[in-house]
Protein backbone atom coordinates (compact mmCIF):
# COMPACT_ATOMS: atom_id res chain seq x y z
CA UNK A 1 0.00 0.00 0.00
CA UNK A 2 1.14 3.52 -0.78
CA UNK A 3 1.02 6.06 2.02
CA UNK A 4 -2.30 7.77 1.26
CA UNK A 5 -3.98 4.38 0.97
CA UNK A 6 -2.33 3.18 4.18
CA UNK A 7 -3.66 6.23 6.04
CA UNK A 8 -7.20 5.08 5.17
CA UNK A 9 -6.81 1.29 5.21
CA UNK A 10 -3.92 0.74 7.63
CA UNK A 11 -4.36 -0.62 11.12
CA UNK A 12 -7.88 -1.81 11.97
CA UNK A 13 -10.74 -0.53 9.84
CA UNK A 14 -14.43 -0.69 10.56
CA UNK A 15 -16.34 -2.96 12.92
CA UNK A 16 -17.02 -6.61 12.10
CA UNK A 17 -19.99 -6.82 14.44
CA UNK A 18 -22.06 -4.08 12.81
CA UNK A 19 -20.36 -3.26 9.51
CA UNK A 20 -19.67 0.32 10.67
CA UNK A 21 -16.93 1.83 8.48
CA UNK A 22 -15.30 3.55 11.48
CA UNK A 23 -13.85 1.90 14.56
CA UNK A 24 -16.39 2.49 17.37
CA UNK A 25 -15.56 4.47 20.49
CA UNK A 26 -15.33 1.82 23.17
CA UNK A 27 -16.14 4.02 26.14
CA UNK A 28 -15.58 1.30 28.71
CA UNK A 29 -13.31 0.76 31.70
CA UNK A 30 -13.55 -3.02 32.17
CA UNK A 31 -14.57 -6.15 30.27
CA UNK A 32 -16.53 -9.27 31.21
CA UNK A 33 -14.48 -12.46 31.54
CA UNK A 34 -15.97 -15.88 30.81
CA UNK A 35 -13.86 -17.30 33.63
CA UNK A 36 -10.81 -16.13 35.57
CA UNK A 37 -8.19 -15.08 33.03
CA UNK A 38 -10.37 -16.18 30.10
CA UNK A 39 -11.34 -13.06 28.21
CA UNK A 40 -11.68 -11.78 24.63
CA UNK A 41 -8.36 -9.94 24.51
CA UNK A 42 -9.30 -7.11 26.86
CA UNK A 43 -9.62 -7.06 30.64
CA UNK A 44 -9.10 -3.43 31.72
CA UNK A 45 -8.85 -0.29 29.60
CA UNK A 46 -5.60 0.94 31.12
CA UNK A 47 -4.03 -2.27 29.79
CA UNK A 48 -5.82 -2.20 26.45
CA UNK A 49 -8.84 -0.64 24.74
CA UNK A 50 -10.14 -1.57 21.24
CA UNK A 51 -10.31 2.05 20.02
CA UNK A 52 -6.84 2.81 21.30
CA UNK A 53 -5.52 -0.45 19.85
CA UNK A 54 -6.86 0.50 16.40
CA UNK A 55 -4.90 3.75 16.63
CA UNK A 56 -1.78 1.92 17.82
CA UNK A 57 -2.01 -0.49 14.90
CA UNK A 58 -2.39 2.41 12.47
CA UNK A 59 0.72 4.28 13.64
CA UNK A 60 2.63 0.98 13.70
CA UNK A 61 1.76 0.40 10.04
CA UNK A 62 2.58 3.97 9.04
CA UNK A 63 6.02 3.92 10.68
CA UNK A 64 6.82 0.32 9.75
CA UNK A 65 7.54 -0.86 13.30
CA UNK A 66 6.65 -3.86 15.46
CA UNK A 67 4.16 -2.23 17.81
CA UNK A 68 2.55 1.14 18.51
CA UNK A 69 1.53 2.78 21.78
CA UNK A 70 -0.82 5.69 22.44
CA UNK A 71 -0.28 8.06 25.37
CA UNK A 72 -2.20 10.95 26.90
CA UNK A 73 0.24 13.54 25.51
CA UNK A 74 3.53 13.83 23.66
CA UNK A 75 5.26 14.49 26.97
CA UNK A 76 3.69 11.36 28.48
CA UNK A 77 5.11 9.41 25.55
CA UNK A 78 8.59 10.90 25.99
CA UNK A 79 8.55 10.36 29.76
CA UNK A 80 7.47 6.75 29.33
CA UNK A 81 10.27 6.08 26.85
CA UNK A 82 12.76 7.52 29.36
CA UNK A 83 11.39 5.07 31.93
CA UNK A 84 13.20 2.39 29.92
CA UNK A 85 16.38 3.73 31.54
CA UNK A 86 17.68 3.37 35.09
CA UNK A 87 19.39 5.57 37.63
CA UNK A 88 22.95 6.26 36.49
CA UNK A 89 22.20 5.88 32.77
CA UNK A 90 23.26 8.56 30.31
CA UNK A 91 21.44 9.75 27.17
CA UNK A 92 22.74 11.96 24.35
CA UNK A 93 20.07 14.37 23.14
CA UNK A 94 19.74 16.93 20.35
CA UNK A 95 20.66 20.36 21.72
CA UNK A 96 17.97 22.27 19.81
CA UNK A 97 15.18 20.22 21.34
CA UNK A 98 11.57 21.13 22.19
CA UNK A 99 11.41 23.13 25.41
CA UNK A 100 9.09 20.67 27.12
CA UNK A 101 11.49 17.83 26.40
CA UNK A 102 14.38 19.88 27.79
CA UNK A 103 12.34 20.66 30.90
CA UNK A 104 11.35 17.08 31.69
CA UNK A 105 14.86 15.67 31.31
CA UNK A 106 16.65 18.54 33.07
CA UNK A 107 14.15 19.25 35.88
CA UNK A 108 12.26 15.99 36.45
CA UNK A 109 14.18 12.95 35.20
CA UNK A 110 17.40 14.39 36.60
CA UNK A 111 15.92 13.75 40.06
CA UNK A 112 16.18 10.04 39.27
CA UNK A 113 19.84 10.38 38.25
CA UNK A 114 19.22 9.92 34.54
CA UNK A 115 21.94 12.06 32.99
CA UNK A 116 21.54 13.86 29.66
CA UNK A 117 24.12 15.59 27.44
CA UNK A 118 22.80 18.09 24.90
CA UNK A 119 24.77 17.80 21.67
CA UNK A 120 24.48 19.11 18.11
CA UNK A 121 23.37 15.80 16.61
CA UNK A 122 23.72 17.21 13.10
CA UNK A 123 27.44 16.62 13.75
CA UNK A 124 28.14 12.85 14.08
CA UNK A 125 31.61 13.66 15.41
CA UNK A 126 30.15 15.63 18.34
CA UNK A 127 27.77 12.77 19.08
CA UNK A 128 30.62 10.26 19.06
CA UNK A 129 32.69 12.42 21.41
CA UNK A 130 29.77 12.64 23.86
CA UNK A 131 29.46 8.86 24.31
CA UNK A 132 30.32 7.72 27.83
CA UNK A 133 30.68 4.31 29.43
CA UNK A 134 27.14 4.64 30.86
CA UNK A 135 25.50 5.98 27.67
CA UNK A 136 22.39 3.99 26.78
CA UNK A 137 20.73 5.96 23.96
CA UNK A 138 20.91 8.73 21.38
CA UNK A 139 17.75 10.84 21.14
CA UNK A 140 17.29 13.18 18.18
CA UNK A 141 14.75 15.56 16.71
CA UNK A 142 15.07 16.08 12.98
CA UNK A 143 14.24 18.67 11.83
CA UNK A 144 14.69 20.33 15.21
CA UNK A 145 12.41 22.70 17.05
CA UNK A 146 12.70 25.65 16.44
CA UNK A 147 15.86 26.03 14.31
CA UNK A 148 15.08 23.22 11.86
CA UNK A 149 18.51 21.58 12.07
CA UNK A 150 18.78 18.22 10.32
CA UNK A 151 20.43 15.07 11.68
CA UNK A 152 21.71 12.35 9.36
CA UNK A 153 19.63 9.39 10.53
CA UNK A 154 21.75 6.72 8.84
CA UNK A 155 25.03 7.98 10.30
CA UNK A 156 23.66 8.29 13.83
CA UNK A 157 22.03 4.87 13.50
CA UNK A 158 25.36 3.32 12.49
CA UNK A 159 27.04 5.00 15.44
CA UNK A 160 24.33 3.78 17.83
CA UNK A 161 24.64 0.22 16.59
CA UNK A 162 28.44 0.28 16.88
CA UNK A 163 28.09 1.28 20.54
CA UNK A 164 25.03 -0.90 21.27
CA UNK A 165 22.86 2.15 22.02
CA UNK A 166 19.15 2.73 21.49
CA UNK A 167 18.38 5.18 18.71
CA UNK A 168 15.30 7.31 19.45
CA UNK A 169 13.82 9.79 16.95
CA UNK A 170 11.16 12.44 17.55
CA UNK A 171 9.43 12.53 14.15
CA UNK A 172 6.76 15.12 15.00
CA UNK A 173 7.77 17.76 12.44
CA UNK A 174 8.08 15.47 9.44
CA UNK A 175 5.31 12.96 10.34
CA UNK A 176 5.29 9.42 8.95
CA UNK A 177 3.96 10.82 5.69
CA UNK A 178 7.27 12.50 4.88
CA UNK A 179 9.82 10.55 6.94
CA UNK A 180 10.12 7.05 8.42
CA UNK A 181 13.12 6.87 10.78
CA UNK A 182 12.82 3.10 11.29
CA UNK A 183 13.85 2.69 7.64
CA UNK A 184 17.13 4.37 8.62
CA UNK A 185 17.76 2.30 11.73
CA UNK A 186 15.74 3.96 14.51
CA UNK A 187 14.68 1.70 17.38
CA UNK A 188 11.97 4.01 18.75
CA UNK A 189 9.98 6.73 16.97
CA UNK A 190 8.02 9.36 18.91
CA UNK A 191 5.26 11.74 17.92
CA UNK A 192 3.46 14.54 19.63
CA UNK A 193 0.25 13.44 17.90
CA UNK A 194 -1.38 16.65 19.10
CA UNK A 195 0.31 18.28 16.13
CA UNK A 196 0.13 17.13 12.49
CA UNK A 197 -1.34 13.70 13.14
CA UNK A 198 -4.41 15.11 14.87
CA UNK A 199 -4.20 18.22 12.74
CA UNK A 200 -7.24 20.12 14.01
CA UNK A 201 -6.25 21.55 17.42
CA UNK A 202 -8.82 19.35 19.14
CA UNK A 203 -6.85 16.52 20.74
CA UNK A 204 -3.75 16.11 22.93
CA UNK A 205 -1.91 12.82 22.42
CA UNK A 206 1.43 11.10 22.07
CA UNK A 207 2.39 8.07 19.96
CA UNK A 208 5.38 5.74 20.09
CA UNK A 209 6.44 3.00 17.68
CA UNK A 210 9.12 0.46 18.58
CA UNK A 211 11.06 -1.79 16.24
CA UNK A 212 11.56 -4.91 18.36
CA UNK A 213 9.42 -7.32 20.34
CA UNK A 214 11.64 -6.80 23.39
CA UNK A 215 11.08 -3.04 23.38
CA UNK A 216 7.37 -3.61 22.78
CA UNK A 217 7.14 -5.81 25.87
CA UNK A 218 9.11 -3.36 28.00
CA UNK A 219 7.17 -0.28 26.91
CA UNK A 220 3.79 -1.95 27.30
CA UNK A 221 4.76 -2.86 30.86
CA UNK A 222 5.60 0.81 31.51
CA UNK A 223 2.40 2.06 29.86
CA UNK A 224 0.27 -0.34 31.90
CA UNK A 225 2.17 0.33 35.13
CA UNK A 226 2.44 4.12 34.92
CA UNK A 227 -0.94 4.52 33.22
CA UNK A 228 -0.32 7.49 30.93
CA UNK A 229 -2.78 6.17 28.36
CA UNK A 230 -4.88 7.90 25.70
CA UNK A 231 -8.65 7.66 26.17
CA UNK A 232 -11.02 6.19 23.56
CA UNK A 233 -12.60 9.52 22.55
CA UNK A 234 -9.22 11.07 21.79
CA UNK A 235 -8.07 7.86 20.08
CA UNK A 236 -11.08 8.10 17.77
CA UNK A 237 -10.40 11.77 16.99
CA UNK A 238 -6.77 10.97 16.22
CA UNK A 239 -7.66 8.15 13.82
CA UNK A 240 -10.06 10.50 12.05
CA UNK A 241 -7.42 13.23 11.79
CA UNK A 242 -4.76 10.88 10.47
CA UNK A 243 -6.92 9.80 7.52
CA UNK A 244 -6.38 13.22 5.92
CA UNK A 245 -2.70 13.56 6.87
CA UNK A 246 -1.45 13.06 3.31
CA UNK A 247 -3.57 15.70 1.63
CA UNK A 248 -2.98 18.12 4.50
CA UNK A 249 0.80 17.71 4.45
CA UNK A 250 0.99 18.20 0.69
CA UNK A 251 -1.14 21.35 0.71
CA UNK A 252 0.64 22.73 3.78
CA UNK A 253 4.01 22.26 2.11
CA UNK A 254 2.87 24.09 -1.02
CA UNK A 255 1.76 27.03 1.13
CA UNK A 256 5.01 26.92 3.10
CA UNK A 257 7.20 27.14 0.00
CA UNK A 258 5.48 30.39 -0.99
CA UNK A 259 5.72 31.85 2.51
CA UNK A 260 9.41 30.92 2.74
CA UNK A 261 10.17 32.55 -0.60
CA UNK A 262 8.50 35.76 0.55
CA UNK A 263 10.35 35.86 3.88
CA UNK A 264 13.68 34.91 2.32
CA UNK A 265 13.52 38.03 0.14
CA UNK A 266 12.16 40.45 2.76
CA UNK A 267 14.60 43.16 3.94
CA UNK A 268 13.37 43.05 7.57
CA UNK A 269 14.12 39.33 7.91
CA UNK A 270 17.71 38.47 8.82
CA UNK A 271 17.47 34.66 8.70
CA UNK A 272 15.00 32.05 7.50
CA UNK A 273 15.28 28.50 8.85
CA UNK A 274 13.64 25.91 6.59
CA UNK A 275 15.20 22.67 5.30
CA UNK A 276 13.52 23.16 1.92
CA UNK A 277 15.85 26.07 1.16
CA UNK A 278 18.81 24.98 -0.97
CA UNK A 279 21.00 27.22 1.23
CA UNK A 280 19.99 25.34 4.41
CA UNK A 281 22.95 23.40 5.82
CA UNK A 282 20.88 20.23 6.16
CA UNK A 283 19.01 20.50 2.85
CA UNK A 284 20.72 17.62 1.05
CA UNK A 285 20.67 15.32 4.07
CA UNK A 286 16.96 15.92 4.63
CA UNK A 287 16.32 15.32 0.94
CA UNK A 288 18.04 11.93 1.21
CA UNK A 289 15.91 10.70 4.12
CA UNK A 290 12.54 12.42 3.71
CA UNK A 291 10.13 12.92 0.82
CA UNK A 292 8.96 16.38 1.91
CA UNK A 293 10.09 19.41 3.88
CA UNK A 294 6.97 20.06 5.94
CA UNK A 295 5.21 23.18 7.14
CA UNK A 296 7.45 24.42 9.97
CA UNK A 297 9.75 27.40 9.57
CA UNK A 298 11.40 30.01 11.74
CA UNK A 299 12.63 33.47 10.83
CA UNK A 300 14.51 36.18 12.70
CA UNK A 301 13.40 39.80 12.62
CA UNK A 302 16.35 41.09 14.64
CA UNK A 303 14.79 42.02 17.98
CA UNK A 304 12.07 41.23 20.48
CA UNK A 305 10.48 44.60 19.75
CA UNK A 306 10.13 43.82 16.06
CA UNK A 307 8.78 40.38 16.90
CA UNK A 308 6.13 42.00 19.10
CA UNK A 309 5.18 44.32 16.25
CA UNK A 310 4.60 41.35 13.96
CA UNK A 311 2.53 39.56 16.60
CA UNK A 312 0.42 42.66 17.28
CA UNK A 313 -0.39 43.19 13.60
CA UNK A 314 -1.05 39.71 12.23
CA UNK A 315 -4.62 38.82 11.32
CA UNK A 316 -4.66 35.30 9.86
CA UNK A 317 -1.97 33.73 12.05
CA UNK A 318 -3.12 32.57 15.48
CA UNK A 319 -0.73 33.43 18.31
CA UNK A 320 -0.63 30.11 20.14
CA UNK A 321 1.59 27.31 21.33
CA UNK A 322 1.49 24.06 19.36
CA UNK A 323 1.80 23.45 15.62
CA UNK A 324 0.63 21.27 12.77
CA UNK A 325 -2.98 22.46 12.65
CA UNK A 326 -5.25 23.44 9.76
CA UNK A 327 -4.97 27.04 10.96
CA UNK A 328 -1.61 28.83 10.72
CA UNK A 329 -0.01 29.31 14.13
CA UNK A 330 2.70 31.75 15.16
CA UNK A 331 4.86 31.98 18.26
CA UNK A 332 8.04 33.43 19.72
CA UNK A 333 9.97 30.39 21.01
CA UNK A 334 12.12 32.39 23.47
CA UNK A 335 9.03 33.44 25.39
CA UNK A 336 6.67 30.55 24.66
CA UNK A 337 7.59 26.99 23.66
CA UNK A 338 11.24 27.32 24.76
CA UNK A 339 10.88 29.70 27.71
CA UNK A 340 11.84 26.85 30.07
CA UNK A 341 15.34 26.84 28.55
CA UNK A 342 17.66 29.33 30.33
CA UNK A 343 18.27 32.54 28.37
CA UNK A 344 22.04 31.94 28.19
CA UNK A 345 21.41 28.53 26.70
CA UNK A 346 18.88 29.89 24.21
CA UNK A 347 21.33 32.52 23.04
CA UNK A 348 24.04 29.90 22.68
CA UNK A 349 21.74 27.85 20.45
CA UNK A 350 20.56 30.84 18.39
CA UNK A 351 17.02 31.05 19.80
CA UNK A 352 16.98 34.84 19.88
CA UNK A 353 14.26 37.17 21.15
CA UNK A 354 13.58 38.11 17.53
CA UNK A 355 13.06 34.53 16.35
CA UNK A 356 9.52 33.80 15.22
CA UNK A 357 8.25 30.30 14.53
CA UNK A 358 5.42 29.63 12.09
CA UNK A 359 3.35 26.53 11.53
CA UNK A 360 1.80 27.10 8.13
CA UNK A 361 -1.81 25.96 7.78
CA UNK A 362 -4.34 25.47 5.02
CA UNK A 363 -5.40 29.08 4.40
CA UNK A 364 -4.79 30.65 1.00
CA UNK A 365 -1.05 31.27 0.69
CA UNK A 366 -1.59 34.74 -0.77
CA UNK A 367 -3.60 35.78 2.27
CA UNK A 368 -0.83 34.54 4.57
CA UNK A 369 1.84 36.41 2.62
CA UNK A 370 -0.17 39.63 2.54
CA UNK A 371 -0.71 39.30 6.28
CA UNK A 372 3.02 38.91 6.93
CA UNK A 373 3.82 41.76 4.54
CA UNK A 374 1.65 44.28 6.37
CA UNK A 375 2.86 43.05 9.76
CA UNK A 376 6.54 43.50 8.79
CA UNK A 377 6.15 47.06 7.50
Amino acid sequence: MRKKTKLIHGGITGDEQTGAVNVPIYQVSTYEQESVGNHKGYEYSRTGNPTRFALEELIKDLEGGKQGFAFGSGMAAITSVFMLFSSGDHVIMTDDVYGGTYRVVSKVLSRFQIDVSFVDTSSPDEVKQAIQSNTKAIYVETPTNPLLKVTNLSKISDLAKEQDLLFIVDNTFSTPYWQNPIEFGADIVLHSATKYLGGHSDVVAGLVVVNSEKLAEELHFILNSAGGILGPQDSYLLIRGMKTLGVRMEEIEENTKQVVEFLHNHPSVTNVYYPGLASHSGHQIHLSQASGFGGMLSFDVGSGEMADQVLNRIQYFTLAESLGAVESLISVPARMTHASIPKSRREELGITDGLIRISVGLEDAEDLIEDLEQALK
